[in-house]
């Protein structure tokens, strides 16, 4: 079959697009995204064009859009040009040239996916080839990766289709030159200053002279890789099954039962997910060894691995911000954190010891009652007990996590704590035999 048959049965295979779709073409002027938008257009595809001009090749750069305006002509389809201060973007985000270059595409791409009316955008094709891929599995390697680092270039990535990449950069040039293409060429791609670009121009072509089949070898690592991943993913996620249990908005792991894998690899794909780097396994194995309460942040801030007694806890760094809820008298349900209250006063006796349940005196109690998070300083005086207690002290004693301590809420009457909410109620207010009516609040 010729480059066209193929690519059109590898779109069929890998169920990657379909002839009522409509694409979305990052279109360069290069050879690569030029063959692209001609295979596109003998095989029939629905497409439009997008051109990213960075403004780094001074007039280089302005004839590439001036090219792709007309091959946007050549193929009578509407074509969108954006131009960007990539070096201002660059500085202003302290990020590299390259890849201030990527964000800045790949977030255009998407507004204009996002905007498009008439007939949606479904899918955004770019021209990544296999030798692309080659070239970013070597980078990875020598940079340090995981399995997944080894896998390439995803074929496809939420509305990102790259249909080119099962072919090499020479069937493309044989194709362009088959059909007399015209393209442009970057005169940056000759110059080895880029990580790429010394890849692709000294490295690979180093290695080649020793083994020449360097480039169909690296291709048939990213299947086998491919298939040993999902092997992995596969063995992992009955691991996590097992390990993890999850509670509320936390999850919960046996530290003992973690650790006796002796497997890092398996810390980190319990706690990636959350943001914390494969930097941060080695902080998690001596967290093992740590006192309860002693914690490790992910770098974002947003979740910690806390140890609890014999667990590991991964919970959001912020708890749910406090609210202060006021009870009237006539309230009979409340909505709120914890969960609903259910509030009654009855004249029946009868007591519930369950710790969801409030039973108290409601003649020593003043409305409005307010329901809020405990604070520092905090005390009551736990049923059973005639002195006062920090209530610091009390959840310590309860042997309360980090997480479950921050998420401990009070109700107080006339600035007194009547309740430790699913905790302990005051002994000020409990019944007594004297009580003629009880307030009854239930949290479900």
């Amino acid at each position: 079959m010729n480059l066209l048959q193929r690519f059109i049965e590898n779109v069929r295979q890998q169920n990657l697009f379909s002839q009522k779709d409509k694409l979305l073409l990052a279109v360069s002027g290069g050879i690569d995204s030029v063959v692209l938008s001609e295979l596109c257009k003998q095989a029939g595809y629905d497409f439009i064009m997008a051109h990213c001009n960075f403004n780094l090749r001074g007039a280089e750069s302005q004839r590439d859009e001036q090219f792709v305006r007309e091959l946007g002509k050549k193929y009578k389809v509407e074509l969108f040009v954006q131009q960007f201060d990539t070096e201002h973007y660059a500085a202003e985000n302290k990020l590299s040239t390259q890849e201030a270059a990527r964000v800045l595409r790949y977030d255009w791409f998407k507004e204009l996916i996002n905007q498009s009316t008439n007939k949606p955008i479904n899918f955004l094709l770019t021209a990544h080839h296999a030798d692309d891929n080659a070239e970013t599995i070597s980078m990875n390697f020598f940079r340090g990766t995981g399995l997944h680092g080894l896998t390439g270039i995803p074929v496809s990535a939420g509305y990102i289709r790259r249909p080119l990449l099962k072919f090499s950069k020479a069937e493309l040039m044989d194709f362009a030159k088959e059909h007399q293409l015209e393209f442009t060429e970057d005169s940056s791609n000759q110059s080895s200053k880029y990580t790429r670009n010394y890849f692709r121009n000294e490295i690979i072509p180093a290695i080649s002279k020793v083994y020449p089949q360097v480039s169909e070898n690296l291709q048939d690592n990213i299947k086998r890789f491919k298939e040993i991943e999902k092997l992995y993913q596969f063995s992992v996620g009955e691991l996590k099954k097992k390990l993890c249990r999850t509670k509320g908005n936390e999850i919960h792991i046996p530290v003992k039962k973690l650790m006796s894998f002796q497997n890092r690899a398996l810390i980190y794909e319990i706690i990636s997910p959350f943001g914390f780097p494969e930097t941060q396994v080695e902080e998690v194995v001596k967290l093992a060894e740590s006192d309860s309460g002693k914690y490790i942040q992910s770098p974002s801030g947003q979740y910690r691995v806390i140890k609890h007694r014999h667990w590991f806890i991964i919970s959001p760094s912020h708890p749910a911000e406090t609210e202060n809820i006021m009870i009237e008298e006539s309230d009979k349900t409340i909505s709120c954190a914890p969960g609903t209250l259910q509030i009654e006063v009855t004249t029946d006796q009868r007591l519930e010891t369950s710790n969801q349940v409030a039973c108290l005196n409601a003649q020593e109690i003043t409305f409005p009652l307010l329901l809020r998070k405990w604070k520092t300083g905090d005390y009551f005086y736990p049923l059973g007990m005639k002195k006062k207690k920090k209530l610091n002290r009390f959840l310590i004693d309860q042997k309360l996590s980090v997480t479950e301590k921050e998420n401990t809420w009070v109700i107080e009457s006339n600035q007194r704590i009547i309740w430790v909410v699913g905790r302990r109620i005051d002994e000020r207010y409990k019944v007594t035999e004297k009580t003629k009516s009880i307030l009854r609040i239930t949290i479900r």
